[in-house]
């Protein structure tokens, strides 16, 4: 509102300090009475309103986990604290909370898929989801008892869980499967596959790897078919080819005879 200006100066600043007081006013009383309201035991949170495909978990199981994390009412309920709070239950790995009137939270849970174990310090399992994401869990609630393990410096699970789905692409070509895979500190990948196989497959570039990896698959069965002998042990580390050991077969180079064990 424009000044009066046929006023006295001292009358039109005496209004302009009281309109800015009265405002002052105002917006302290709406900051007092919105803490008061977001305080306030009235307006309590009365339900969760669950959302998502869950396999794992249920509204009194996500409840007794989460609601004793959870402070505030309706009102005053911090959203990203209260997402914090669901994503502490076991088995989730993401929450999306909203409010709902009058009395509620909505919240839309991701739960964690294992796909793999994960192997710490001293054997100590974990699992590893379908993002290469290592997290906790009762490893004894899966389902699959053959899940592929995983062995690897702290980080690395996502390199190794790509390098893991690879590998199983390229040996199933002759039914097998990797039961175990490790990287060491310094960067040397092994494989383990089912029936006690054992793979050396060396550093490098996870390219270089899976070449060796594919130059070993897309040959074994020449060898296996003529010694007529199932493989024990490959070490794909050598430059121009692989030493194998089969089964009361050893060839320690292309040039050397195969030796009876």
């Amino acid at each position: 509102m424009a000044a009066d200006l046929s006023l006295p100066l001292d009358v039109r600043l005496m209004n302009g300090a009281s309109t800015a007081v009265f405002a002052l006013a105002a917006g302290a009383i709406l900051a007092a009475a919105a803490l008061w309201v977001g305080r306030t035991t009235w307006f309590p949170v009365r339900f969760i309103q669950l959302e998502g495909e869950l396999q794992r978990n249920s509204v009194s199981t996500v409840r007794a986990n989460a609601m004793p994390r959870l402070s505030g009412n309706f009102f005053g309920a911090d959203l990203q604290q209260a997402r914090q709070a669901f994503e502490t239950v076991p088995w989730v790995r993401k929450a999306v909370v909203r409010r709902v009137w009058p009395d509620g939270l909505a919240v839309r849970l991701e739960e964690h898929r294992a796909v793999a174990l994960w192997k710490g310090a001293q054997d100590h399992e974990k699992l590893v989801n379908h993002a290469g994401e290592v997290f906790e869990a009762n490893v004894g609630d899966v389902e699959d008892e053959d899940l592929p393990a995983l062995a690897g410096p702290e980080g690395s699970a996502p390199q190794m869980l790509r390098m893991l789905e690879q590998l199983q692409a390229l040996f199933s070509r002759h039914e097998r499967s990797v039961e175990r895979l490790s990287l060491s500190g310094r960067g040397s990948w092994r494989a383990e596959l089912d029936g006690g196989v054992a793979i050396e497959l060396g550093r490098g570039s996870a390219d270089e790897v899976l070449a060796r990896a594919s130059r070993f698959v897309d040959t074994i069965t020449q060898v296996t078919g003529h010694f007529k002998a199932p493989v024990l042990h490959a070490d794909l580390r050598h430059p121009d080819g692989y030493a194998v050991r089969l089964r009361n077969v050893t060839i320690a180079s292309p040039a050397t005879a195969p030796r009876r064990n």
